[in-house]
């Protein structure tokens, strides 16, 4: 009878896991899409849709958002390609270090990018002053150009991490074969290692698009009156001239259709292109020499270096002394005096107290679904796996907006509290670890299982005695990245804070709005350094390079 019961626990657990996914994800979004079919007077119509459709003001984020996202996808693929192929095929000096820093480049909050190339770009920035001293005028930063540059410098990692994966992946004989075949060089690049790798380039390039399209905190900073989907979402639900929460669901409604079609084609590609190869010889370095050593290193530097500028500066800036929006000469601690006066302590606790409950579920969360998707299988599984990939399709703003309408009204009235910030942090940020864990957890062979069971260990004593300690590796470095995906969340944040409980990355993004800027500086480096810090842990317990899931 026990053995019974046993055997049909992990039913139990899936249906569980399924319910709670219905009520607290499927549910809200259902919310969304009902808001959006009333008009304001709460009459059941289209008149939403019509009227983003129909107004090109509204209308228009969707060339907006498209014209942009795309540019960023090929600026990224432009710039990482060249980058990966160095870092792969050759032995470069610092490789540590330019995987390092282009990771940070891309885990760092999603705005501090734009905030410091304001500073240094803008219409006061340093580089701008400089310049306008010997008669160089270099135009405006805001708007398209600023997007542009903040994003693909934030978003060539993602393309470097997928293809260096990919290049590793090739056989080294092939790579001689072609090349006792007269084809080397920029040739064999395109005909032979872009070939193979075009799996990959597609997974690459169409993960940056969803990433470039749905990030609120670049174009909300730097865009000025280029208004993309993320910005105007916000604006309508939460904006001073007047809230219209159900125009902003349908055009919530339209931005989770858009990237619902990418996110299949991007399945479709990967399977349209898949193929298997065995590498039995690995891809052999070569030693760069000479002008074309110098500079592939001046480039690949030169890149990780303009990614990670940013945080550099504005941890420069963070210590200098400023008054408002004003920096003076001379360093001191003044800004983080001042962020004390204005909920430092309280945002870094709400961060860590958030952040650290939102962990422990998004792991146990994740090591059951990783279990029930490789070792079990079955329409609930998969249906789990593919729920719990939704959040990270979509904008956070979407989710956020969705959480406001299911628990906003009484009986929950959650929003503003801690249960609705922990629950918009665990749906969103749960993929990172549920794909490293299921990644590991496929490399265990069943057989280890299965010898557990003969000697009398029950399915639940083996998966927490057996299982999850051979699984480790993946669900620590899963967390890791999940844990710095939550400590520089902001797209749903925004919407669902309240000043008890709010966080340092919007602590941050409110103090650039009300011109604190010396303050937000100081936010800023905390949340950088964390983030840091967050990088030397999962450098310190992953295996390899394969063990980032982005």
């Amino acid at each position: 009878m026990f053995r019974h019961k046993a055997a049909d626990i992990w039913t139990w657990v899936s249906i569980a896991l399924l319910v709670l996914f219905m009520v607290f994800l499927i549910f809200p979004l259902f919310g969304v899409l009902k808001h959006s079919v009333y008009d304001n007077d709460d009459n059941l119509s289209l008149v939403q849709f019509k009227k983003f459709f129909g107004n090109r003001y509204y209308s228009s984020t969707i060339g907006n958002s498209f014209k942009v996202t795309i540019a960023v996808t090929i600026v990224s693929l432009l710039l990482a390609l060249p980058f990966s192929y160095f870092y792969t095929f050759y032995n470069l000096k610092g490789t540590k270090f330019l995987f390092v820093v282009s990771i940070l480049c891309v885990m760092s909050a999603p705005f501090i990018g734009a905030y410091a190339w304001i500073m240094l770009l803008g219409r006061s920035g340093v580089i701008t002053r400089a310049l306008s001293s010997v008669g160089i005028n270099i135009g405006s930063i805001y708007g398209f150009k600023g997007i542009l540059l903040v994003q693909s410098l934030k978003f060539f990692p993602l393309v470097f991490i997928y293809m260096n994966g990919a290049f590793r992946n090739i056989d080294n004989s092939l790579m001689e074969a072609s090349a006792n075949l007269g084809c080397s060089g920029v040739k064999r690049f395109f005909q032979i290692v872009m070939r193979l790798s075009m799996p990959t380039l597609l997974a690459a390039a169409l993960m940056v698009f969803m990433r470039a399209f749905a990030d609120y905190g670049t174009p909300g900073l730097i865009g000025e009156g280029y208004r993309t989907f993320p910005v105007e979402i916000y604006s309508q639900f939460m904006g001073e001239n007047g809230q219209n929460q159900n125009f902003a669901a349908a055009i919530s409604v339209f931005a989770v259709v858009v990237t619902a079609v990418i996110f299949l084609i991007q399945k479709w590609a990967t399977n349209r292109f898949k193929f298997t190869m065995n590498v039995m010889h690995p891809i052999q370095k070569k030693e760069p020499h000479g002008l074309s050593g110098v500079l592939m290193h001046g480039y690949c530097y030169l890149l990780v270096i303009l990614g990670f500028l940013p945080n550099l500066y504005i941890a420069n800036l963070s210590f200098r002394n400023c008054d408002g929006s004003i920096f003076k000469p001379g360093y001191s601690l003044v800004n983080y005096q001042n962020a004390l006066k204005r909920l430092l302590v309280r945002s870094i606790e709400n961060t860590l107290l958030q952040g650290f409950i939102s962990l422990a579920i998004i792991i146990v969360i994740s090591i059951l679904i990783a279990f029930l998707v490789v070792r079990k299988g079955g329409l609930i599984s998969n249906t789990l796996d593919t729920m719990s990939m939704l959040p990270y399709i979509m904008p956070g703003s979407v989710i956020g907006i969705a959480l406001v309408f299911a628990f906003g009204p009484k009986p929950w009235a959650l929003t503003g509290t801690i249960w609705v910030m922990i629950l918009n942090l665990v749906i969103r940020r749960m993929p990172y670890t549920i794909r490293s864990a299921t990644a590991r957890l496929m490399q265990i062979p069943l057989s280890i299982d299965e010898v557990a069971r003969s000697l009398g260990a029950s399915k639940l004593k083996t998966l927490v005695k057996i299982t999850v300690p051979l699984m480790s590796s993946g669900i620590i470095s899963g967390a890791i990245l999940s844990w710095v995906a939550i400590i520089t969340e902001i797209s749903g944040a925004i919407i669902l804070y309240s000043n008890k409980t709010i966080n340092l990355t919007v602590s941050t993004y409110v103090s650039v709005g009300r011109g604190r800027d010396g303050v937000a500086c100081a936010f800023a480096t905390i949340v950088t350094a964390l983030t840091i810090i967050s990088m030397v842990l999962f450098l310190a317990v992953s295996k390899s390079e394969d063990d980032i899931k982005l």
